[in-house]
């Protein structure tokens, strides 16, 4: 029994990354692939049964996770991102929120023959949106930051109401209708936001204080910081039935908002965190679905699902944008944005399991249309939201474009020759005159510390995709590299490495602490100096079956330093000490070399 259990939980956890790993590595719909790997895994092969493995902890064990997952999403969420879109905002999680529901509630009763109770809750449960959905669609959509942000903000801010209003309506269908009850409700609603709120700003004070004086070693921060998280939620709902969500959403917005201390280890232990409890939670949820639940998939349930995107998210879009300052474009955009989430997932599974002991009639096919319009809108969006927003002319190209830390001689020729190859560059240099020499040759450039909080929102908002520093200072260009990791991802963060020691060895940081070694392994910023200063070029090699890498080598001998490669596709690689160089006949080499003694044909400077 024990083995197996084991096995089980092994299984969970294996399943749940690959699904990760597999959807990072062919740009699909994570939560897709975690829902297909889960009902293989469990009403499929009957692999995993989380019942049996969880017992009864299993859904206070979702509540917690939830919990995690909302507060990390709390603290995305900037106040500055929303300015002067706050009451559009109010509209969507108050207008939009009851239109949603009740168009859905309607579907439910009308198209699916649910009894009416069944329908109102369903609609109820299928308000929400969640950031483990929305996020990773606006990370590869890219849309336009005033757009992006206010679905971000929908997305999060609207978790803890939809689970309130779903609690609310199971009160109602437990309990005795009439006057009494919607008073109850708005008590209820009330008591939730000011409990809420109280123990949200409370915890994060707790977290601000303890922080701020040093009350805690960086050993336990994250942890003392997750404590804080869960016995809020917990006090919260034991006050108030279902308000911890809310709770911890106001703690992560207020921290993510406070100028008082730094919350980026929190921030990253919490993004770690999520994507391991994201895995779990869904293989666990999906593989609870009962062993017939493919069957709901009809006609009922798909003409359901298209009145959820068709019709309920428009009709719930245009009622809260009237008189709104967003271009038809950004409506229509908002109203093709409406994929559900693991709130969904984890609150119709547990009023399901508390129906069905309470022998409602529908109880038991209210998981399974939860989980069916998940996999639905998932696929649905995943699919159109790109397709959507180029053709409303509101996504951002591909990021192939550099910051580069550095405006001296060496960083203009090569950004220049960026620039000749319709590559966007943006200089950042605190020498004001080489600030002024690079605006002289037209190369975008940005006067101040690589470190304002403006470099950072320019980068995030911008067609940037990578980072380079290239200053003179190998401990400058270290920290700029770790600071810029969590905008680009360490796999394209770049930075020079320092002069070799007296020993001979280059005495550098570990590549935690650093970028990845441009160039080649000798160049470093006074190599680089020294070349340019004795007359080499950045040169421009179109590379032909006649003309190839090992030409250009014969012809320039060991002078031929590689700086980067556009293929075909006209994508960039940046060539670094680790990259395994095989230039093809078709790309476009970029490369430091010796004054040639004659023009060569094959290229150009």
């Amino acid at each position: 029994m024990q083995e197996t259990i084991l096995i089980s939980l092994a299984v969970i956890i294996v399943l749940g990354i690959l699904a990760q790993y597999l959807a990072w590595r062919f740009r699909l719909p994570t939560i897709l692939l975690l829902l297909i790997f889960g009902i293989l895994a469990g009403p499929v092969t009957g692999w995993i049964d989380p019942d049996r493995i969880f017992g009864p902890i299993l859904f206070p064990f979702v509540s917690l996770a939830v919990a995690v997952i909302l507060f990390e999403g709390g603290l995305s969420l900037r106040l500055a991102e929303i300015r002067g879109r706050g009451g559009v905002l109010w509209s969507l999680i108050t207008v939009g929120v009851i239109a949603g529901w009740l168009i859905s509630a309607g579907a439910g009763y009308w198209i699916l023959k649910l009894p009416l109770d069944m329908a109102v809750l369903l609609g109820a449960i299928l308000v929400v949106t969640g950031p483990t959905v929305i996020i990773p669609l606006l990370r590869h959509v890219r849309p336009e930051r005033r757009i992006g942000s206010l679905i971000k903000w929908e997305g999060i801010i609207i978790d803890p109401i939809g689970a309130l209003l779903a609690v609310l309506v199971y009160e109602f269908i437990s309990g005795a209708p009439g006057e009494q009850l919607i008073t109850a409700a708005i008590i209820n609603l009330f008591k939730t936001v000011l409990l809420g709120s109280l123990l949200g700003l409370t915890g994060a004070l707790i977290i601000i204080k303890a922080l701020k004086r040093y009350l805690l070693p960086e050993l336990l921060q994250n942890s003392v910081v997750l404590m804080i998280v869960l016995s809020s939620f917990v006090i919260s709902n034991l006050l108030q039935n279902e308000s911890g969500l809310f709770t911890v959403t106001v703690m992560g917005i207020i921290l993510a908002n406070q100028k008082t201390i730094s919350i980026e280890r929190i921030v990253h232990f919490k993004e770690d965190l999520r994507v391991l409890l994201i895995s779990i939670l869904f293989i666990v949820l999906s593989a609870r679905l009962p062993g017939d639940c493919l069957q709901l998939v009809n006609l009922r349930s798909l003409g359901f699902l298209a009145c959820l995107i068709f019709l309920a998210r428009p009709a719930a879009v245009a009622l809260s944008t009237i008189g709104s300052p967003l271009s038809g474009r950004e409506r229509l955009f908002l109203a093709g944005m409406a994929p559900r989430g693991i709130v969904a997932a984890a609150v119709s599974s547990i009023f399901a399991l508390r129906l069905m002991e309470a022998n409602y009639s529908g109880a038991e096919g209210l998981m399974s249309l939860t989980f069916l319009v998940i996999i639905g809108t998932v696929t649905f969006y995943g699919i159109s939201a790109y397709p959507l927003a180029r053709l409303l002319g509101i996504s951002q190209p591909h990021p192939q474009g550099c910051l580069i830390l550095g405006a001296h001689e060496r960083a203009r020729k090569i950004a220049r020759a960026l620039q000749q190859e319709n590559i966007s560059v943006l200089l950042v240099d605190t020498n004001y005159s080489a600030v002024k020499a690079a605006r002289m040759e037209g190369i975008p450039t940005l006067y101040g510390s690589v470190f304002a909080p403006r470099i950072m929102e320019e980068a995030e908002t911008s067609a940037m995709g990578r980072f380079l520093a290239l200053t003179s200072n190998a401990e400058v260009n270290s920290l700029a590299a770790v600071h810029f990791k969590k905008v680009f991802g360490g796999k394209e963060v770049y930075q020079l490495p320092g002069e070799p020691a007296s020993s001979g060895k280059e005495d550098s940081a570990p590549a935690e602490l650093r970028g990845r070694f441009l160039f080649g392994p000798q160049v470093n910023y006074g190599y680089l100096y020294r070349r340019i200063q004795g007359g080499a070029i950045v040169k421009r090699t179109n590379l032909t079956e006649e003309f190839t890498f090992e030409s250009l080598k014969s012809q320039y001998g060991d002078s031929v330093v590689p700086l980067f490669l556009i293929n075909e596709d006209k994508q960039l690689q940046i060539i670094t000490t680790d990259t395994e160089l095989d230039p093809q006949p078709g790309c476009i080499l970029i490369s430091l070399v010796d004054p040639p003694p004659e023009a060569d044909p094959a290229s150009a400077d």
